[in-house]
Formats: structure tokens, C-alpha cells, sequence
């Protein structure tokens, strides 16, 4: 058990080689707010953070050499989360505020992810807060094409800065604007030399407020400006299948980007069985999980409206859920799924949902069906 100490939230920072993450790092950590933060750095080669903020910080910075996080170092990780843990419990280290882990570039941030969420002892202490990805200007279009995991660190981002826009023709920065928000149309994209890039507040996009520590659901599922529009378009699904003329899910160009990335929201608003929610997750996980990149939920479950489940997952792994103590906004207690995917369609996912949601006129005992695949992993138990 955690004790009195508070749950420390675990930034990820991520983007391909030579993006700027370290320079962003090194300008962030100069903010006092950062101050008892812990920074997990993976070495690949011989890039590290400033030596004199590494004094400064002392045993704040951690670095895990001879391998990505994404492979021969995951362990390490683990372990290191589970040795900050045990030093907070036994008064070794003051309680830390924030833990900050810097992938390789070559990282895919999938594995990195999951470490946070699916160790159940680390989430007693521990909950994955959000993922900042760092893409060059003058590179970033071109690296998206030719590298996998480019892609997926944009894709699963729920913050992505712009660097070096100053070195990058305005042409260049515009058409690399166009392509982020195509594949990722919810993250707010930031200039790396604006104000706002070196300030702790860069990293505080997890569903907690940092200030006021009440949940805050529609930062978390960025859905502030979009959940009238996928309420609406939820509704005009019962009629037709027709998502084309919606423009819901945001209709990315897979010729251009040589992607199939979609970022997609689930609007429902009746509480959903505990079974049936569990079955349609681990289904869809156990199934698909691979082309489930991320998935953020907040959601009414019959068996206690009054307070939502949380879920979190990335590819077949999830946190366990979490009971809210009450809906954030008394007004709004839809559930609302944002779901990221990559071959992925919508209208399979829909379909799906509404198999063991009870939409009129789908069967339920189709659902199987629908997947292709039987349940394969235990449920979840909500």
C-alpha cells in the first residue's frame, strides 16, 4: 500500500531521433514548478541533459543505458519506478511530484506505455499522466513517412510541440502542421519556442488537475469542442451507416501519409452493464489489441451510475479501472470513449459497441462474430 503518499503522475516524453527532446527537457526542468521531479532517461549514444543540471539535480535523474525502453531496458524501467516507489515509502527521497521518462528516439512508445499501466504494484503509486511528442520541423514530415514509430508517437500523443520551426521554411512548418493534425486531430500542437514549451504546464494533460486535483475529463479526452459534434453524429449512426458525411473521424488520407491511423470517439448515453463493458473491452483487446493504440474512457456503469469508471489502455494492456467518487460535470454523464487506432475501422468498433450495448436491431450473440476471434483474456472486472 501507498500509505499517505499521494499517487505521483508519470509523463512520457517521446519523438524520433534529433526531434529536440532533450532541449526541450533540459528548458522545461528550469522551471521551478518542476522542482522534486524525477527524470528516467534512456541513453542511446551519447545525448544526455545538461551536466550541470544533472549536479543540480543529483539523484532526481536516472539513466538507463545500452538499450531502448521499448526493448532491452523495459525491465529496468519497471525496476527503477520500483525503486523510487520503495525510497518515497521509506523516507530515502522526499516525495517526488512528477516522474518524467525520456524515450530513445528510435522508441515505439507502445511498450513504454504499458510499463505504467499494466504493473499493478507500480499503479498504487504511479498513474501514466500523458504522452508530449517532440517533432522536427524541417524533418518531421519526412520521418513520419519513412518511420513506423514516428508514426505511432504522434498518434498516441496527447501534446505535440512543433521544434525547430525557426530553421524550417513557413511552408514546411504549415505542411507538417496539416499532417499532425490529420493523424492526430485532438492534441493541441505547440510551437517549441513559444512561452508555453518551457513551462512545467507542458506536461499536464492527465485527467487529474494538478492545481485542483478534481478529475478533469474533457482535458483528459480533449473533447471539449468536439463532444457535441460526436453526440450528434452517435445519433445520426443509429440512422445509417454513412460516417462520410459526419467527417467524425476526422477521414485521415491513407494515401498521403501511407497510414491507416484513425482517432475516433464513442458517445453513449444509457449506463452500461458492468458485463456487457467488460466483454466488449476484452474483446476488442484480446482481438484487436494490436491495432489499439490507445483508448481513454470515462464511462456510466449500470451497477452505480453515480460514479464513472475510468479506463485507460494501450494495445492489449490496461489500468485497472477506477471508480471516480462522482461525474466531474453533474451535467454531463454520457460515456465518452476516445479510441486511436491503426487498421482499425470505426464502424467495426461501433458496431461492436453496440452489439453488447443493446442498439435495437444488433444481436448480441453476434458479437464474437464480429471479431473474428473468441474472448480471450480475463475480464476486467469493473
Amino acid at each position: 500500500m501507498n500509505g499517505a503518499l499521494p499517487v505521483v503522475p508519470v509523463s512520457i516524453l517521446t519523438g524520433f531521433l534529433g526531434a529536440g527532446k532533450t532541449t526541450l527537457l533540459n528548458r522545461v526542468l528550469k522551471d521551478p514548478a518542476l522542482a522534486d521531479t524525477a527524470v528516467i532517461i534512456n541513453e542511446f549514444g551519447d545525448v544526455s541533459i545538461d551536466h550541470l543540471l544533472v549536479e543540480a539535480s543529483s539523484d532526481g535523474v536516472i539513466e538507463l543505458s545500452d538499450g531502448c525502453l521499448c526493448c532491452t531496458v523495459r525491465g529496468a524501467l519497471v525496476d527503477t519506478l520500483a525503486d523510487l516507489m520503495d525510497r518515497m515509502q521509506t523516507g530515502r527521497v522526499k516525495p517526488l511530484r512528477r516522474v518524467i521518462i525520456e524515450t530513445t528516439g528510435l522508441a515505439d512508445p507502445a511498450p513504454v506505455l504499458q510499463s505504467v499501466l499494466g504493473n499493478p504494484v507500480l499503479a498504487q503509486n504511479f498513474r501514466l499522466d500523458g504522452v508530449v511528442t517532440v517533432v522536427d520541423a524541417v524533418n518531421g514530415e519526412q520521418t513520419i513517412a519513412g518511420h513506423v514509430e514516428a508514426l505511432k508517437q504522434v498518434a498516441v500523443a496527447d501534446r505535440l510541440v512543433i521544434s525547430k520551426a525557426s530553421l524550417a521554411k513557413d511552408e514546411e512548418v504549415d505542411a507538417l502542421t496539416a499532417v499532425l493534425r490529420d493523424l492526430n486531430p485532438r492534441a493541441p500542437i505547440i510551437d517549441g519556442d513559444a512561452e508555453e514549451a518551457g513551462r512545467a504546464g507542458l506536461f499536464a494533460c492527465g485527467l487529474y488537475d494538478a492545481s485542483t486535483k478534481v478529475a478533469n475529463v474533457g482535458r483528459w479526452l480533449q473533447d471539449e469542442t468536439d463532444h457535441r459534434h460526436d453526440h450528434d453524429h452517435h445519433h445520426a449512426h443509429h440512422h445509417d451507416h454513412d460516417h462520410e458525411d459526419h467527417g467524425h473521424h476526422h477521414r485521415h488520407d491513407v494515401n498521403r501519409h501511407g497510414s491507416d491511423i484513425r482517432s475516433f470517439s464513442i458517445v453513449h448515453d444509457r449506463p452500461i452493464a458492468p458485463r456487457a463493458l467488460e466483454m466488449f473491452i476484452d474483446l476488442l483487446r484480446s482481438a484487436h489489441g494490436e491495432k489499439l493504440l490507445r483508448m481513454k474512457a470515462i464511462v456510466s456503469v449500470a451497477d452505480n451510475p453515480e460514479r464513472p469508471v475510468v479506463l485507460h489502455g494501450v494495445q492489449t494492456v490496461f489500468h485497472a479501472p477506477e471508480r471516480l467518487a462522482a461525474w466531474p460535470d453533474p451535467a454531463d454523464r454520457r460515456t465518452r470513449m476516445v479510441l486511436i487506432t491503426r487498421g482499425l475501422e470505426e464502424a467495426f468498433v461501433r458496431d461492436l459497441f453496440d452489439a453488447f450495448t443493446g442498439k435495437p436491431g444488433v444481436d448480441r450473440a453476434d458479437a464474437e462474430a464480429l471479431a473474428d476471434n473468441p474472448l480471450a483474456v480475463p475480464g476486467m472486472k469493473f
